[in-house]
C-alpha cells in the first residue's frame, strides 16, 4: 500500500502539478495532442480531405481518443475523491472531450462534437502557469463574474427597447413593408441597435427611417456601456491577482494565497 500510495503521489505531481520537468513535459505533450486532435476534426470536416484520407483520419481519431481515455482513467486513480473531478468542470470537460467518438459508433455525426476539446486548452494554460495567460484569464472570469449583475440589467434595458421600438414600427410600416408581425419587427429592432444592418428588411415610410436612424445612434452609444462595466471590474480584479496556481490533491481548490501552505478549504497541505 506505502508503494501505490508513492506512486500515486507521484502521478499525482506529474498530471495535476507542473512543478517538476516530468510535470512541465507532460503538459506540454498534453497540449501538442489536443491541438493535434482539433486540427484532425478540422480538416476531416473538408469534404475533399475527408474522401481523400478517411482512414488515416478514422484511425488517428481513435487514437487521441483512447489517449485522453487513459489520461481521464489516470485523473480518477490518482486523486483523493474521484467524484470531486468527475463533477468539476475540467472533469465534465475531460469526459465531453472523449464521449462523442465512442456515442458516433451509434449515432452517425457526433464525432465531429469532439471538436469541444478546444476548452481543455484552459487547463493546459493554467497547469504551465503561463503567468501571462494565468492572470489575463483569471482576472477576465472575476470581472465577468463580478459584472453579471449590472450586465443582466443592462440586457434587460436592451429587451425592452428592441420589444417597444419592433411593436412600433410594426405599427408604422406593416405588413406591406416586410413587417409581417411582431416578433420579425423585434429582429429587425436587435440588427439595428447592433448596427449589424443585414438590410434584409427596411422601413420604407419617412416617420420609419426616422426611428430608424434614432435607433442606430442609440445602439452606437450603449455598445460601450458593457465594456465599461467589464473594463472596471477587470480593473479591480487585476488589483488582487494571486499568482499561486496550485491545485488541492483532495478537494481540487485551486484560489490560494501565494505563500500558502495548506488548503483554505479542506486544510490539506499542498504539493
Amino acid at each position: 500500500m506505502p508503494k501505490e500510495k508513492g506512486f500515486r503521489k507521484r502521478l499525482y505531481e506529474i498530471v495535476f502539478e507542473a512543478d517538476t520537468p516530468a510535470g512541465k513535459a507532460f503538459d506540454i505533450i498534453l497540449l501538442f495532442a489536443i491541438l493535434l486532435s482539433i486540427a484532425m476534426v478540422m480538416l476531416n470536416s473538408v469534404e475533399s480531405l475527408h474522401n481523400r484520407y478517411a482512414a488515416f483520419f478514422y484511425y488517428s481519431e481513435w487514437f487521441f481518443t483512447v489517449l485522453f481515455t487513459i489520461e481521464y482513467v489516470t485523473r480518477i486513480y490518482i486523486i483523493d475523491k474521484p467524484f470531486k473531478y468527475i463533477l468539476s468542470f475540467y472533469g465534465v470537460i475531460d469526459l465531453l472531450a472523449v464521449l462523442p467518438t465512442y456515442l458516433a459508433l451509434f449515432f452517425a455525426g457526433t464525432g465531429f462534437m469532439t471538436i469541444i476539446r478546444v476548452f481543455r486548452l484552459m487547463r493546459v494554460f493554467r497547469v504551465l502557469k503561463l503567468a501571462r495567460y494565468v492572470k489575463a484569464g483569471e482576472v477576465l472570469k472575476t470581472a465577468l463574474k463580478n459584472s453579471a449583475g449590472k450586465i443582466i440589467v443592462f440586457l434587460e434595458f436592451l429587451v425592452a427597447i428592441v420589444i417597444l421600438m419592433g411593436s412600433v414600427m410594426y405599427l408604422i410600416e406593416g405588413p406591406e413593408h416586410g413587417f409581417a408581425n411582431i416578433p420579425k419587427s423585434i429582429y429587425w429592432a436587435i440588427v439595428t441597435l447592433t448596427t449589424v444592418g443585414y438590410g434584409d428588411i427596411a422601413p420604407q415610410t419617412v416617420l420609419g427611417q426616422t426611428l430608424a436612424s434614432i435607433l442606430m445612434i442609440v445602439g452606437y452609444s450603449i455598445i460601450a456601456v458593457p465594456t465599461g462595466i467589464i473594463s472596471a471590474e477587470a480593473f479591480k480584479s487585476s488589483k488582487s491577482y494571486q499568482k499561486n496556481t496550485q491545485v488541492c490533491p483532495n478537494c481540487l481548490w485551486d484560489k490560494h494565497d501565494d505563500d500558502a501552505v495548506y488548503c483554505k478549504k479542506c486544510g490539506t497541505k499542498l504539493n
